[in-house]
């Protein structure tokens, strides 16, 4: 899961651009960057950590140029978050291209093996997105006319990254000398959208992942970027636009208007408070139709993006709605947790429970989802001690049985909770009194009622069936396979850190 920002502008853009990532940071809280471009010369800062902590003012004064991308960075499918991966990436042959990306390539490996060995390109870092990269660098060497670029060429480009990337991808890119270049992969999977802002001097667009970017920036929304088009705004504040596929189809990611989204946003037609809204009606539905004897005091939502789900769960089932978790905003991060003491440490600093909520009551927990169930155990533990009589727990979303390999950083089936294990299972492991899921066509409903025209949806880490068609078993092992030599190694870094600081002790 990543954040994308792109900004084409007669004026400067890197505040623009900072104060966009800080809207989008809660997409990705590992690495940020950003890249402009000033006449033909590109400005580059990116680092680990967030926002706040990557930029000084030494850093945005660098940034000049009325044009750039910005992006916020939560590594996916287990990598290590490695500062060389942090994004936007750069490539100067043929054209000056910066380019940041949110989604995953299902094909990453082929196309980097394509690249060295047949396009004579080199790719440095595991990243996918700089494959992406390359392929577009590619793509529009091939399709240029005595390496001149104008719209038609460009989407030609586009239309050839489409015919040989698999998977989910929203980008944005800055090509020095021609403008900005934001295109979507061809089954919806990840958001984008466009909008822009008409000034005195200019109008001034803006692409990012989601329209409370637009929103908080001053822009009016444009439209949702369609699966499989492109959209390329020249320096002239010219906008084109093109579909650069004949197979296409809009298939969100459902887990966007779960948890990945602000409840601000509107993605895709649909507004994600409204969706989860009509989560907690759902849910309200099914326990009044599984439960035969409520006996439940009052409802409590596990901050932050359970809330509106929790509310109307409550207000359907009418029931008391209080606030009996309290979230600290400003604690450091917890950077290495290499044991179960130290992840259970990290949970009780960041919520802390109102013991008068909880003390003689039957309390029905409400949270978004459940994923490796270890935030779960601590929380239902948590209302234990403060008191509560039962402790029922209630996920807004349907079990989480399969990893992601769109661009969510799901672990493999072995960390899932749900796999392999019966509702009653689950409940025992997270030591509830009751546990109980939303259907998938109940949240497939809920997103729905927000908008009827989306019918199908990337429900693949509900349900298993991978939209793009070309997830294998062998792949998803290898992944996992990845992932594990990923833990030992930041396993291997933790210990050493250790024996460092016991060395300085002594």
């Amino acid at each position: 899961m990543c954040g994308i920002l792109g900004v084409i502008s007669q004026a400067p853009v890197n505040q623009l651009l900072y104060d966009g990532l800080q809207v989008l940071q809660h997409r990705g809280q590992d690495a940020a960057g950003i890249a402009t471009l000033d006449g033909h010369t590109f400005h580059l800062h990116k680092d680990n950590g967030l926002v706040r902590d990557v930029f000084r003012t030494r850093n945005m004064r660098a940034l000049m140029g009325n044009a750039g991308i910005a992006h916020v960075r939560y590594p996916t499918a287990g990598s290590a978050a490695d500062h060389n991966e942090a994004q936007p990436f750069y490539v100067n042959s043929p054209f000056g291209i910066a380019l940041g990306h949110n989604g995953n390539l299902t094909n990453a490996d082929e196309l980097k093996e394509q690249l060295f060995v047949e396009d004579l390109r080199h790719v440095n870092t595991n990243s996918d997105s700089e494959v992406l990269l390359n392929v577009l660098a590619h793509e529009l060497q091939v399709k240029s006319r005595q390496y001149r670029l104008d719209p038609k060429t460009i989407f030609a480009a586009v239309s050839g990254v489409h015919q040989r990337c698999h998977g989910a991808y929203a980008v944005v890119a800055i090509i020095a000398g021609y403008g900005l270049l934001a295109f979507r992969d061809v089954f919806g999977i990840r958001p984008l959208v466009i909008g822009v802002n008409e000034t005195a001097q200019c109008k001034e667009y803006l692409v990012a992942s989601e329209s409370v970017a637009l929103d908080t920036l001053g822009f009016k929304f444009l439209r949702d970027i369609a699966p499989g088009e492109a959209v390329f705004v020249d320096f002239s504040g010219k906008l084109h636009s093109q579909q650069c596929s004949n197979q296409t189809s809009l298939n969100p990611c459902i887990f966007e208007y779960v948890y990945l989204a602000r409840p601000d946003s509107v993605i895709d037609g649909v507004s994600v408070y409204e969706t989860r809204l009509y989560m907690g009606e759902y849910l309200a539905d099914k326990i009044k139709r599984t439960w035969s004897e409520i006996d439940v005091d009052v409802v409590i939502p596990i901050p932050d993006s359970s809330r509106p789900s929790a509310l109307q769960l409550a207000n359907r089932l009418n029931i008391p709605f209080r606030e009996g978790f309290v979230k600290n905003r400003y604690i450091g991060r917890t950077f290495i947790m290499p044991g179960q003491a130290m992840r259970k440490k990290s949970v009780r600093q960041k919520l802390n429970a109102i013991g008068v909520e909880f003390k003689g009551k039957n309390v029905l927990l409400v949270d978004d989802s459940i994923v490796r169930g270890t935030t779960s155990r601590e929380i239902v533990q948590m209302a234990r001690d403060s008191g509560a009589r039962k402790v029922y727990f209630a996920s807004a979303a349907p079990p989480v049985r399969f990893p992601n390999v769109y661009g969510i950083d799901m672990p493999s089936p072995q960390e899932l909770i749900a796999t392999g294990r019966s509702d009653e299972e689950i409940c025992r492991e997270i030591g509830a009194d009751r546990i109980i899921y939303q259907d998938l066509d109940d949240l497939k409903a809920a997103v729905t009622k927000a908008n009827p025209r989306i019918t199908s949806f990337d429900a693949s880490c509900f349900d298993g069936r991978y939209i793009s068609g070309d997830v294998t078993a062998a792949y998803l092992n290898e992944l996992e396979a990845r992932r594990s030599q990923g833990k030992a190694l930041q396993t291997d870094a933790a210990n050493q850190m250790a024996l460092d600081l016991a060395e300085v002790g002594e």
